[in-house]
């Protein structure tokens, strides 16, 4: 896999952010060498968040997001800051551009009230130079391209300060250890490839020194008896647990991609915490299912169709649900009694952390899948044990 071949959701997503033309796509446009954005005196040019996956040198691959002004005072313009608003959730690093004749001290509060790094980049050093700066500003012109080198070593600088080091499941493991994952091949499974957990997943194992064995839930049996005592874990995919955990002897560590990925992006001990609100749900409690993509629904979806009759069949209550995809989550949650969350493969660690602070400030607890799963089988404390 080539830098440029790394998913969006492990890139580091750098935002521009700024008033209506302070230059941010002017400023976007030199960064990247590319026309990336369109430019025009115009006011309210970038009318949505463009968002374009990209290796930027010397950083690497990144997600490079132009935003629309902050500062347009209309309804249309109140609907487009709220999508910048989205954007502000998985961004990793702002570049707050304004225009050297100017200041913009109500996008520099917002980003701190975020806590996002941020670098203070301003504009068209051509006309003006700001003097007196600090470490995390520059002066820059996007016409001449005076200090754009500067500024990418400043955002590189930033991106090496925001790298994780977290694995998946190798970190658990010693090299050499076998890791058997279950890949049931169903009716939601896409043709011809394997989906991002699963791919990630192997990739990891793989980094880590440790031979990994992929099997449908059919031929699991099989497996195990073939390998015996050398298989160290199986991962499995969550919605086959139940199967899976009757065929796994007790002695070889259980989990799923799900739960892996709770453990890699977000809070995985608040989530196992917060699943036990299943157990005290109500007639009328409203639950909130999530998933951070946009894929087409099948017939017996996940989200919208097993998981609620998983939840209405274990709670034996008339549950209510709503359903949110995308980009999509919710800021005020206080109708929601619980979250379920799907395992946020397609969202960055910023944005997947932000959804979870969103819950917790607001006392709504919030899980996952794969624990959901796990937990209305039975077998949620089995399923932990690898990281306890």
């Amino acid at each position: 896999m080539s830098l440029n071949d790394a998913p969006k959701s492990e890139r580091i997503h750098i935002g521009f952010f700024g008033k209506t033309n302070a230059g941010k796509s002017s400023v976007i446009n030199k960064v990247t060498s590319q026309n990336l954005s369109i430019v025009s005196d115009i006011k309210g040019t970038t009318t949505d968040p463009v968002l374009k996956s990209m290796e930027l040198l010397p950083i690497g691959p990144v997600v490079i997001i132009d935003t629309p002004g902050l500062d347009d005072k209309t309804d249309l313009g109140k609907m487009r800051i709220e999508k910048t608003n989205e954007i502000l959730r998985k961004t990793d690093i702002a570049v707050i551009v304004i225009d050297a004749n100017d200041n913009d001290e109500n996008t520099i509060n917002l980003i701190k009230e975020r806590n996002i790094p941020y670098i203070i980049c301003y504009n068209k050093c051509d006309i003006k130079l700001r003097e007196n700066l600090n470490d995390n500003e520059i002066c820059v012109s996007a016409k001449t391209g005076e200090n754009i080198e500067k500024l990418k070593e400043l955002i590189a600088s930033k991106a090496g300060n925001n790298k994780s080091n977290k694995k998946i499941v190798s970190d658990i493991l010693n090299e050499g250890d076998i890791a058997l994952l279950v890949i049931p091949i169903d009716e939601s499974a896409p043709k011809g490839r394997l989906i991002l957990p699963q791919q990630q997943t192997i990739r990891d194992l793989l980094d880590g020194g440790n031979m990994c064995i992929c099997v449908k839930d059919t031929e699991l049996e099989q497996a195990i008896k073939a390998f015996k005592d050398k298989v160290k874990i199986v991962i499995t995919d969550s919605q086959a647990f139940k199967k899976v955990a009757k065929i796994v002897p007790d002695d070889i560590l259980l989990t799923s991609f799900s739960i892996l990925f709770m453990r890699y992006k977000g809070e995985l001990d608040g989530a196992v915490k917060s699943v036990k609100k299943l157990d005290t749900l109500s007639d009328g409690d409203v639950v909130l299912i999530s998933e951070g993509c946009s894929h087409h629904r099948q017939c017996n979806d996940i989200g919208t169709v097993k998981m609620p009759n998983w939840i209405k069949e274990y709670t034996k209550k008339d549950i209510k649900f709503e359903f949110t995809s995308g980009g999509e989550f919710p800021l005020d949650l206080s109708k929601y009694s619980l979250v379920v969350h799907c395992g946020g493969c397609m969202l960055n660690e910023t944005e997947m952390k932000n959804r979870i602070n969103i819950a917790n400030d607001q006392n709504v607890p919030i899980t996952n899948y794969g624990i959901t799963i796990a937990h209305i089988n039975g077998i949620l404390e089995r399923s932990i044990k690898p990281f306890i």
